[in-house]
Order: structure tokens, then sequence, then C-alpha cells
């Protein structure tokens, strides 16, 4: 194994569906019912398309910087170059804890799923089984984790769009059992639309804003695309729709089909999915199985991306020196082994804590990771907000720019406001009949001291500042 630079394997239709698919997964499966049943049909309608508007910009902000500089560290590395470098330490080892431990939390859903067809089957042999297979698809080559991501999206798009149109024609008439259309009386049921009104719909806003991370993995994957320039733009753009045709329609039509007085809606089983039910409703007997098999796809495409994002962020890491040294090296076919295997480990053992002490260490570390997913969209915002204006305060032309983000510096501003929006938020449910539950609010925002930790203490050692606009480096290196 020698040092050297990742190979760019991925083709614009492996990037295509990387973003399209990305954040396509349990969080439109099952728990938009739970989004719908809290706010009612509108609510939960209103909550996702603002935190969709949220992640258009991030993504849009992030690809900016991605054309420009098409690097796998992203997040970690952009921060250091343009905001300051303990920064980019801090979101470069959040980043990589949250996707690892995103691993093991798929390794129980995986688990879980596969007992809906085998109820006797070992928890144990599914989660090796399933953690060989993702570090086998990793290990091979970046190409390796592009197809597969590829395959186990076009099953969620297809299954998406076999929904809407099936729910459309419930809707109209066109398909039920007695031709008549269900229009929109349950849209308009008890207190729906804004069922709970403005609190219950900021509540659905967490809901929502879990349900799109990974939409930045198109970042992480740019520095191993074929045609960075190309490519990533191009996949960019299919955001917006993804998330106006996908999130938007599904949600209207699961408000139209199913009362959200419905309890089933609130349930995470697969039984009791939206998307199940929908499909029972259309006559559809295998309907429970065949969405098992999808949001299996969804559980490991998901954390098939986490081993890829995780590996590349602790390989970057390694790299800038924010992380033991042998961890750079490359396999001959251009795959960060040693940061994959130690990715797996740490993925490996988060798995085993859920089976002892009833799972406390296991929670503690699903919650810890839960708020980095929106840290990293924060940083991803003020990144892009010090990249532009670096950009300009050195003289460079925005002509020259690969990929411009539009609305500058509204785009980011809004961005980083929702996310900070979002993280406070978190703080509802536990305020409940005039107590406060601090067990669960702690458990909330855990993540944050560890993420203050890790910037300060770096901040300390190596007593870094804020960039001034003209120490801000553009170079690739």
């Amino acid at each position: 194994m020698e040092q050297g630079q990742l190979k760019r394997g991925l083709k614009a239709r492996h990037m295509a569906m990387i973003a399209l698919g990305g954040s396509i997964g349990t969080g439109l499966f099952l728990a938009s019912g739970g989004a719908i049943h809290t706010a009612g049909p509108g609510g939960a309608l209103f909550a996702y398309l603002t935190i969709g508007i949220m992640v258009y910009f991030l993504v849009t902000s992030l690809g900016e910087m991605a054309t420009y500089m098409p690097l796998s560290g992203t997040f970690s590395t952009y921060a250091t170059k343009f905001v300051d470098p303990a920064l980019g330490f801090a979101l470069g080892w959040n980043y990589w804890y949250n996707w690892a431990i995103t691993i093991a939390a798929e390794l129980s859903a995986a688990t879980l799923i596969m007992k809906f067809w085998f109820p006797d089957s070992s928890s144990f042999l599914w989660s090796a089984l399933f953690l060989a297979l993702m570090t086998a698809l990793n290990l091979l080559s970046v190409k390796g984790y592009g197809e597969t991501e590829f395959w186990f999206a076009l099953i969620k798009v297809i299954t998406v769009i076999v929904f809407i149109i099936i729910g459309l024609l419930m809707i109209v008439g066109i398909w039920s059992s007695d031709q008549r259309p269900m229009g929109f009386s349950n849209w308009t049921l008890g207190d729906a639309p804004f069922h709970g009104g403005f609190l219950a719909a900021l509540s659905v806003f967490m809901a929502a804003g879990f349900s799109f991370q990974g939409t930045e993995l198109v970042g992480v994957a740019a520095g191993e695309s074929e045609n960075p320039r190309e490519n990533v733009p191009r996949a960019i753009r299919t955001v917006f729709w993804r998330i106006l045709l996908f999130y938007l329609l599904a949600i209207l039509i699961i408000g139209l089909i199913i009362p959200y007085t419905t309890e089933s809606l609130s349930s995470d089983e697969i039984m009791m999915s939206p998307f199940t039910t929908v499909f029972e409703k259309a006559g559809l007997s295998m309907a429970a199985s065949i969405m098992n098999a999808v949001i299996l796809t969804s559980v490991l495409s998901a954390g098939n991306s986490g081993m890829y994002a995780s590996t590349r962020m602790l390989w970057v890491l390694a790299q800038e020196g924010k992380a033991p040294r042998f961890l750079s090296k490359l396999s001959s076919w251009g795959v960060p082994v040693y940061a994959l295997i130690a990715t797996a480990v740490l993925g490996m053992f988060a798995f085993l804590s859920s089976f002892y002490g009833d799972g406390v260490v296991y929670t503690w570390l699903l919650n810890a990771s839960g708020m980095s997913g929106f840290i990293a969209w924060v940083g991803i915002a003020i990144s892009h907000y010090r990249f532009r204006k670096a950009y300009i305060a050195q003289g460079k032309s925005l002509q020259d720019l690969p990929y411009r983000a539009k609305w500058f510096p509204f785009g980011p501003i809004l961005a980083g406001i929702l996310c900070l929006v979002v993280i406070v938020g978190q703080c509802m449910g536990a305020f409940k009949d005039g107590t406060i539950d601090w067990p669960y609010l702690f458990a909330s925002y855990v993540g944050i001291p560890l993420f203050l930790a890790l910037w300060l203490g770096y901040k300390w050692k190596h007593k870094t500042k804020v960039l001034r606009l003209e120490e801000c480096d553009f170079d690739m290196k």
C-alpha cells in the first residue's frame, strides 16, 4: 500500500443516483406517516417543504465549492481553508463519527427487517453478514460503492414513482374498488390540514431534517468523480426536483388517502408504513413484503453510504495530520483500507453495545450522533459564505466559477438560520404538561458539547484563529 490520491471512478450516472437517492430512505417510507399524524397533512407538507428549501440551498452551496475544489474532505477541508483549522478538525471528526454510528444503526434496522421473514434467526448472523457485505463493497473500489448505490437508489426511485402514480389514480377514482374518487375529504378532516398549529409543524421540522440527511454525500463523492465540474452540477440540479416530486408529492398523497387520525401512521413498523397501507388499499396483497424488501435496500444503502463517507473523511483527516498518519494509506486500487477497517470496527462495536446493559450505551451513541448532521450543515453554510467572500476579496472573477450557487448570500444565511432553528427546536419534546424531561433534553443535545470540545480543544492546543479573507487558501492541495 502507498500514500497517494483517491481514484476518480464515479461516472455521471453514479453521481446522479447518489444525489437522487441520497436521502430517500426510512425517513420517507416510515417517518413521513408520523409527521402527518403529528401535524396533519398540511403541517407535514409545510415542514418538509421548508426543510427541502433549506437542503436545496445547502446542496447548491456545497456544489459551488465542490466543483471549484473537488475534494473528498469537503466539510473538513473547506472549513479549514476558509474559516478556521479548528472548525475543520471538529467538523471532520464530527462527520466521521456521525456516519460510523449510522452504520451500527442500519445494522440494527436490517436485522429487524430480516426477522420479518426469518423470525427465529440470529441477529448476530445478519449483522455480521451485512457488515461484511458493506465492507467488501467499499473495499473493492470506489466503483463498487458507486455501482451499488446506483442500483439501490434505482429501486427506491422506482418504488416512489409507482407509489405516486397509484396514489394519484386512487385519489381521482380510477384505481379503486367502487370507482369513486377520494378527493380532499381526508385533507379537511377535523382540524386538518394543520393539526396542532405551528408548534406541531415545528416538531416535525426535526423529523424532516433527519430524513434529508445524506443529501450532502454528492459533495463527498466529488473528490472521486470522473468529471466533477460537469457531473456535480448536473447531480445537484436533480436535488430540487427530487425534493419536490418524491417527498412533497408522496406526503400529499398519504395525507389525502389516509386520515391523519389513523394511529398506525405513528408506528415505525414496516407493516404499518404509510406506503404499505396505501398499496394495501389499492388491493396489492403483497404490499408488506414488497415494502419490506424496499426498506431493506434503503437501510443497506444508508449503511453503504455511511461506510463510504466516513472512510473518506477519516482518510482526509489523516492526510491533513488531524488523525494518525497510517490511516492515509491507500491500496493499489485507490481505497483507504486502514480508514475503512477503523470505521467498520467502530460500527461493529457500536452495534454490539446494543445487546448489553439494555442498550443504554448504544442509545447514548445514537443520541450523540443525532445532532451531528445538523452541525455539518451549519458548517457547510458558514464555509460557503466565507468561500464566496474570500473569492471576491482576493480579486477572483465569479465568471470563472464552474458552478455558481443562486441567491448568494441569502441562500447560505437562510439555510444556516433554519438549521439553528431545528437545533434549538429539538428541546420542544422535553416540555410536556408543565414539566421538563431532563434526560430527554440532555440526550438531544449531548452531541453539541462533544463537538465544542473537539473545536475548542484543537483551537487551544494549536492557537488557531479565524482566517482573514485574504488568508483563505484556494489551492487544491
